[in-house]
């Protein structure tokens, strides 16, 4: 797929380090795997991984982490 941030590279398989905030929470989880542009370095999740961040996201929320560091893994 070509990069719709820069347009000039193209995405191929790889990682990346996923921040999310809401409200006191900071989430970053390591090792997500994405679609990742060759040049800028741009990731693109597909839509069952953006799922499984937000539930863990909304799950930290709710226990009242405020800053939390953790490794994707896969279902």
């Amino acid at each position: 797929m070509k990069c719709v941030i820069c347009k000039h590279g193209e995405t191929e398989p790889g990682t990346t380090t996923m921040t999310l905030e809401r409200d006191s929470l900071t989430l970053v989880v390591k090792g997500v795997p994405a679609q990742v542009c060759e040049n800028c370095g741009e990731a693109y999740l597909d839509e069952e991984t953006t799922r499984r961040l937000l539930e863990t996201a909304e799950t930290e929320a709710q226990a009242g982490a405020q800053v939390e560091v953790r490794e994707y893994k896969a279902a």
